[in-house]
């Protein structure tokens, strides 16, 4: 799906059908530096449940065009923008990462639409290391092997390649998207009051081995919001979708069963 927000083109990918104002919506965000690749194989897994089911590109990110947005309330306002324009009413939010952050502040600021939040992978906060961000704003792409390194359960896990060299393959892409989304993330201040407000149904999707949320971090998060759920996905670090995406998408797909019936 494709369409205009500010004169500039969004993707979304979608399970091919049309959008059916009846059926209720699932957006998934994500994190610093990625695109809906990463979703790929969740969109699979929920598009038979009758969902209608998008994974967003943020302007400036995979297929979307314009920008990449400075800040996580920027995100999230533009975010609101999109999901008007699709009429989107009856709405889940999945983020992983980043999108934690940015789904935190559209609850905080537009709260009437959302059933369900699903934080994957993410906290209140997340602040940033400065020498990543430093390597990243020169343009520097071993800052994608360092993102990989701390962001993978097992640093060799992932054979084949560095799965983000395969969405930012130039120097010019890491500095104008990683690093812009690296310091959104670092700047980030308001989700500790943001969470307070939350009073939807929330599942919590966590890595064993993540070393950028460590599992204390990310129980003190669900411990703000009354009645949420954990899972913990052994043998993972905090690039979930992309290390264990099969266990991810079967623990959303079960969960969505369980607050829809």
């Amino acid at each position: 799906m494709n369409f205009l927000i500010n004169s500039n083109e969004v993707f979304l990918m979608d399970t091919g059908s049309a959008f059916d104002p009846k059926k209720h919506s699932i957006i998934l965000l994500h994190g610093s530096g990625q695109s809906h690749v990463v979703w790929s194989l969740t969109t699979q897994y929920l598009s038979d449940q009758n969902y209608n089911v998008f994974a967003i590109d943020f302007p400036g990110h995979g297929n979307s065009e314009g920008e990449s947005l400075k800040t996580i309330e920027e995100m999230a306002i533009w975010l609101d923008k999109v999901i008007n324009k699709i009429g989107i009413k009856d709405l889940s939010i999945v983020g992983h990462s980043q999108g934690c952050l940015i789904a935190l502040e559209y609850a905080n600021r537009y709260p009437k639409n959302i059933k369900n939040i699903i934080f994957v992978a993410g906290s209140y906060e997340i602040p940033v290391n400065k020498s990543l961000i430093d390597l990243a704003y020169s343009g520097d792409i071993e800052s994608l092997n360092l993102m990989m390194k701390w962001g993978y359960g097992k640093s060799k896990q992932f054979i084949g390649g560095n799965p983000l060299q395969k969405i930012l393959n130039s120097s010019r892409e890491v500095r104008e998207v990683l690093a812009v989304d690296l310091i959104a993330c670092n700047n980030y201040k308001n989700g500790v009051n943001a969470v307070k407000k939350i009073n939807c149904s929330t599942f919590f999707i966590f890595g064993e081995l993540d070393k950028m949320i460590k599992i204390e971090k990310g129980k003190e998060f669900a411990g703000l919001i009354p009645d949420s759920k954990i899972h913990i996905i052994k043998n993972c670090g905090h690039m979930t979708p992309l290390e264990q995406p099969k266990e991810l998408a079967r623990e959303l797909k079960e969960w969505f069963y369980t607050v829809k019936g």
